[in-house]
């Protein structure tokens, strides 16, 4: 078995001035887009997900990260993340059984050298719908200046029994961090009892 793909679509931002402020280096957040069939639907309620999971789930792994890593055009990726929208006469548990399995996930990874969680969401929707997803940094889940978000749309999908699968990647976090990270809070924590009172 394999996907029956529709279409790739890319999404590509550069992101030069923030704030009035010369980004530098400007950051690149790129993003892959697959539209395929949603191999469940029309078929009832299929108990047994995995036989599909197993088939398709690597194949597209291996095909968009293969697809995605160049758009970083050489500069090592930071930021990770991914989501599936499902058309309408599908199920929210049709895209998770896509993109919540390491076969799939293991091949981004892989790619950007982490093992780390990988920051989603998934949901149902129609076509035009916005794809939006979170980036976390690869390796540092506290570090706030990763957390971006990637969103576009793709004005025919998902049509009702087909499925968007996306990823994308940072090459940085945001032009001009400045807030800290979760780190940095638990070490000023710690001496300040005005945050939270110590126990008693």
């Amino acid at each position: 078995m394999k996907p029956e793909i529709r279409k790739f679509v890319t999404h590509v931002e550069d992101v030069l001035v923030e704030g009035g402020k010369p980004a530098d280096p400007p950051l690149r957040i790129a993003a892959l887009a697959t539209v395929l069939r949603n191999p469940w639907a029309g078929r009832g309620f299929v108990e047994d997900l995995r036989p599909e999971i197993h088939a398709l789930a690597p194949a597209l792994g291996a095909e968009m990260v293969k697809r995605l890593m160049p758009l970083a055009d050489g500069v090592p990726a930071e930021a990770f993340g991914k989501t599936a929208i499902v058309g309408v006469n599908g199920e929210i548990e049709h895209g998770s059984a896509l993109i919540h399995t390491l076969r799939f996930g293991n091949y981004l990874r892989d790619a950007v050298s982490s093992s780390e969680f990988i920051p989603f969401t998934n949901k149902r929707g129609g076509p035009g719908n916005s794809i939006t997803f979170p980036l976390r940094h690869i390796t540092k889940g506290g570090a706030r200046s990763h957390f971006l978000t990637v969103e576009f749309s793709i004005p025919d999908a998902p049509a009702p029994d087909e499925i968007i699968i996306a990823i994308g990647i940072a090459t940085g976090g945001r032009p001009h961090a400045r807030i800290g990270d979760r780190y940095s809070d638990m070490e000023e924590m710690k001496h300040d009892q005005t945050v939270r009172p110590a126990p008693s």
